[in-house]
């Protein structure tokens, strides 16, 4: 799986060779550098663990550092993909360049939290009538039974805690890639909030 971590810049627009206007999110690709390579003999499959941003020394404990080379920084995040479709070696660093002939990708992150939210905005439910009198407007209404088993069953669209998620977001298009910036524009929308961290890898359902 080709594929790095970035961070998302947010959103702005771009115009196409015909001249229409065209949302994109922006990503940046800061630089993805090659931790540790795992190999079918010692490990059973094969992997590459990419690392970003150095970490500050003070919080850098020595067994966390006991997994880094002598050359390269420990780094705040680590990420191992496996069956990487490019011949790399320990200590290079990976750019935005590695999509250069990519179409579609996938973008994985964790989406924004909204906190404890009603089955109206959580689920979709259209809630009860408007009208005077009703007593009956964003309630989640019965749940249970009266009689036998007299419980609520499991995974009733009920209250709960909303967004936080792990989500994966399919075939997104590239639309532009920037050498210089290390900016990947890719049109649709990308989960997570700005500056965050997300996972970005060749998609798997289109080419």
């Amino acid at each position: 799986m080709l594929g790095l971590m970035a961070k998302k810049i947010g959103m702005t627009q771009v115009f196409d060779e015909v001249g229409n206007m065209l949302p994109v999110t922006v990503l940046r690709i800061d630089p993805n550098v090659v931790v540790a390579k795992k190999n079918e003999e010692k490990d059973g499959y094969a992997a590459v663990v990419l690392g970003v941003d150095d970490k500050k020394k003070n919080l850098v404990t020595k067994p966390y550092a006991g997994q880094f080379p002598q050359n390269i920084a420990p780094k705040k995040y680590l990420k191992e993909f496996r069956d990487f479709e490019k011949e790399v070696a320990v200590g290079d660093s990976l750019g935005v360049e590695v999509f250069d002939r990519i179409r579609y990708v996938d973008v994985i992150g964790v989406s924004k939290g909204k906190g404890f939210q009603g089955v109206m905005k959580r689920w979709g439910f259209a809630g009860g009538r408007h009208t005077h009198g009703s007593k009956f407007h964003r309630e989640p209404g019965s749940t249970g039974q009266s009689t036998y088993p007299g419980r609520t069953f499991k995974n009733v669209k009920l209250p709960g805690r909303m967004g936080h998620e792990r989500v994966t977001v399919l075939s997104l298009r590239v639309v532009r890639v920037d050498t210089e910036k290390q900016l990947l524009m890719v049109h649709g929308t990308v989960p997570g909030i700005n500056k965050g961290l997300v996972v970005v890898r060749a998609a798997v359902k289109k080419s």
